[in-house]
């Protein structure tokens, strides 16, 4: 499975990085909202040393104004994916940009007619929002399910994409559905070598090497 990492905050991205823990990036209006930095500047730096996709959302809700955003985004790097809405709008843009040569990252999914018919569209990523699901009692993983029967089915390449990631339960269960990548804040990425049992062995194992009085180094 791939991790991308759901954040516009280069050093949290730099950190996860170093550690091999980044396939990707993914932002949105509100990520660069919360970075307080202009949308070009701050997906150019992470473009620059994460090599694999980084979505950069458009703004615009009309295809045609949709579709200038979009090559307007494809030009900060080659690994930019155009992020747009799943709305008819959004479809006619990623068929164009898609066609174009260019990755799309069809958004905002919440059911699985709806990823249907981004693949058709010709989406590279589709993102299904689990934790929204999950928000007004439907279980979104339920979704991840049912998208990945319906693309093996058919032979679709479009990726299954999981966000609104919110905890580390929800990263092992798209696991083993088998979404192709999940997207989380740093923090659920960290979360995933968290263990109570490591925790306590840990304590244990220095108590226990404090007592004997001895050092490696």
């Amino acid at each position: 499975m791939k991790f991308f990492i759901d954040t516009a905050d280069v050093d949290a991205i730099r950190e996860l990085h170093d550690l091999g823990m980044v396939d990707g990036v993914t932002t949105n209006p509100s990520l660069i909202l919360k970075s307080g930095r202009n949308i070009l500047e701050v997906t150019k730096e992470i473009c620059s040393f994460v090599q694999g996709p980084v979505s950069a959302e458009v703004v615009a809700l009309k295809a045609d104004d949709m579709i200038a955003e979009g090559r307007k985004l494809a030009e900060i790097a080659p690994n930019i994916a155009v992020k747009v809405p799943l709305t008819w709008d959004g479809l006619k843009t990623c068929k164009v940009l898609s066609g174009e040569g260019f990755m799309v990252n069809v958004t905002l999914c919440f059911s699985a007619n709806q990823a249907l018919i981004a693949a058709k569209a010709g989406a590279t990523f589709i993102s299904p929002f689990i934790g929204r699901l999950d928000d007004i009692n439907l279980d979104g993983l339920d979704l991840i399910g049912d998208i990945r029967t319906i693309y093996d089915n058919y032979g679709f390449e479009t990726q299954i994409l999981a966000a609104s990631i919110r905890n580390a339960n929800h990263v092992k269960d798209c696991a083993l559905i088998g979404a192709d990548v999940v997207t989380a804040p740093p923090a659920v990425i960290k979360a995933l070598a968290s263990h109570v049992l490591t925790d306590k062995g840990l304590e244990q194992f220095t108590a226990d090497w404090a007592k004997t009085g001895q050092k490696i180094l």
